[in-house]
């Protein structure tokens, strides 16, 4: 073959390659257009969507925590996050730090400055949850100078206004805005409610479409928590409270009033306590809810439900006489009273108003120790109240038959058994209500942002002594604060008040036992004891004098309980408890 036959052959098969070449491009493009068009056509296009639209998470405000009047206890006021993209302020970072350390005295210029110049991001945080007013006059003197990249995100910030008022009960927020103490915690679901979602379509640019579809998932603010606390009240006691742990060098107190008719809450005071708003002592002492988290002895407040179990059972009342020996030794362990005596002639009042020890054993002997330990379980010892708050504890209430014979006869008086406060509020607060003990509570409502309020659901009271026997141990109760009792500081004038004195060794819990010299002191009363409409329980822990709770913790409760009286608007009736016999 010649030169240009062989050329022309070569060019012939080259052009058949390439035509084949090219039907084969034109039969792929053909099946997967086919494909998009027809078989993937619903996907492309939902690809194409998402490709083209941006969603914008819109979040729930949450819901404010309140006293009974809708004061607020914890709510949110305005707050900036302030952000930069490096990318954009790396070369002018010595200037946008100058202008944020200018007004912001908390931050370090140099590592924001290192901050503003982040290789390979484009986003990250300057300042968190400043005041909206700070932030707005950072981000105008960055404006006026000229300087970009930094920018603004909505951050509310959680407030406590009255700073350590109920802290203990109102709890707090961790770092990532969730609740994890009292009711920021217990209600965490219902106040944080429901964040919102917006997509919406935008332009390759990344700019939103004008009039283009929007779709929105409503948000759903937070709840607000009603609380039963009143905040006026709340203060006050605090104040007192504080007096009281001061004066008496106690390593801490407790002070809480409830509505015996209903189980409300309506105080609830600790010190030493802590201030969420500002964070200063949040130490662990400090935080620990100790109205039901912390466990005691409660000594002699017990005697008033031992002597409502005796009259329950028709054994005591307040007239029965008594002999009451000095002292007795059981299973080699001696008990006697707080002061000396030889064997005196009592009646079950005056051994409530002597608070006699040695009597109280005495008048428990007619019952079986299964009988009383029945009847303190019915007053809610050794289980938790209801209440529903985080971390409550149960106390405890050794079963009966684990009782060794002087464990028997302390436990009468308040040794050998432990409790939490509440737990003693609602026992006492039973005898108040004449017999019926109701489930304490801290929360009247929740409610939404529409004004509709979803009450919580009570359980019904329960019946735990007759209303003869209740009426049997306020006369004895009444008997303490009278003139010759344990606790005429706790008298309120015009008013009827019943009340019950308690000291109890404490227990080293690092050894178990009790620690000579070292007391648990309170004081539990009730007004109008003839109409009771209150429990006010006040509790000394370790005061460094030996007074008992008649002269350390009722001056507490006579102050606090005279308000409650007062802020409730109960007038007095100026009567006077009737004489009740404490000899014989």
């Amino acid at each position: 073959m010649t030169g240009v036959g062989a050329t022309h052959a070569m060019t012939h098969k080259r052009l058949r390659a390439c035509l084949v070449l090219v039907l084969t491009v034109l039969v792929l493009f053909g099946v997967r257009l086919f494909q998009i068009q027809g078989i993937d056509s619903a996907a492309f296009a939902a690809k194409a969507v998402q490709d083209g639209t941006d969603t914008v998470v819109v979040p729930a405000p949450r819901g404010s925590i309140t006293d009974r009047n809708g004061i607020d206890l914890a709510a949110n006021v305005e707050g900036i996050t302030l952000t930069a993209d490096p990318t954009m302020t790396t070369a002018d970072a010595p200037q946008v730090a100058a202008v944020l350390t200018g007004v912001f005295d908390d931050l370090d210029y140099f590592s924001l400055v290192e901050k503003l110049r982040t290789p390979k991001s484009r986003y990250v945080v300057l300042v968190k949850q400043a005041p909206a007013t700070k932030a707005q006059k950072a981000l105008d003197r960055l404006k006026e100078k000229g300087l970009v990249g930094v920018f603004s995100d909505s951050a509310p910030i959680r407030t406590y206004p009255g700073g350590s008022l109920a802290a203990n009960l109102v709890g707090y927020l961790n770092a990532q805005g969730e609740g994890v103490a009292g009711l920021e915690r217990t209600y965490d679901e219902q106040l944080q409610g429901k964040d919102g979602r917006m997509t919406y379509e935008v332009a390759p640019s990344g700019q939103r479409i004008p009039q283009a579809d929007t779709t929105v998932d409503e948000m759903v603010p937070g709840k607000d928590v009603v609380t039963t606390i009143d905040r006026d009240l709340q203060w006050y006691a605090d104040q007192r409270l504080a007096d009281g742990v001061r004066s008496s060098s106690a390593d801490w107190g407790l002070a809480i009033t409830m509505d015996v008719t209903n189980g409300e809450i309506v105080q609830l005071s600790q010190y030493p306590s802590f201030d969420p708003d500002t964070r200063t002592g949040m130490t662990e002492k400090n935080t620990v809810a100790r109205a039901w988290q912390t466990v005691y002895e409660p000594g002699s407040v017990i005697k008033t439900l031992t002597m409502a179990a005796l009259a329950d059972q028709g054994l005591v009342s307040a007239d029965t006489k008594i002999k009451v020996p000095g002292s007795m030794t059981i299973d080699g362990f001696n008990i006697s009273d707080y002061w000396d005596h030889g064997t005196i002639k009592l009646t079950a009042a005056g051994v409530i108003a002597q608070s006699s020890n040695m009597g109280t054993i005495v008048a428990s002997q007619q019952m079986k120790s299964s009988t009383l330990h029945s009847y303190l379980s019915k007053f809610g010892l050794g289980s938790k109240t209801g209440v529903g708050l985080p971390g409550e504890s149960k106390g405890i209430l050794v079963p009966a038959e684990r009782w060794s014979r002087s464990q028997a006869a302390t436990v009468t008086f308040g040794q050998g058994v432990s409790v939490t406060a509440l737990q003693m509020v609602k026992a006492v607060g039973a005898i108040a209500n004449g017999g019926v003990a109701v489930e304490p509570t801290v929360v009247s409502g929740l409610k939404a942002g529409d004004g509709s309020v979803e009450k919580p659901a009570r359980a019904k009271g329960q019946r735990v002594v007759s209303q003869q026997a209740a009426k049997q141990v306020t006369r004895m109760m009444e008997a303490v604060t009278a003139d010759d009792g344990t606790a005429p500081a706790a008298q309120i004038e015009g008013y009827r008040v019943a009340g019950k004195t308690g000291t109890a060794w404490r227990v080293n819990p690092e050894t178990g036992r009790y620690v000579r010299g070292q007391n648990t002191v309170s004081f539990m009363g009730f007004a109008p004891a003839d109409n009771p409409r209150f429990v006010t329980y006040v509790v000394l822990d370790n005061p460094v004098s030996s007074a008992g709770g008649g002269s350390t913790a009722a001056p507490v409760f006579q102050q606090v309980m005279s308000m409650a009286l007062e802020r409730f608007g109960i007038a007095p009736t100026g009567a006077k408890s009737p004489k009740v016999a404490q000899d014989w």
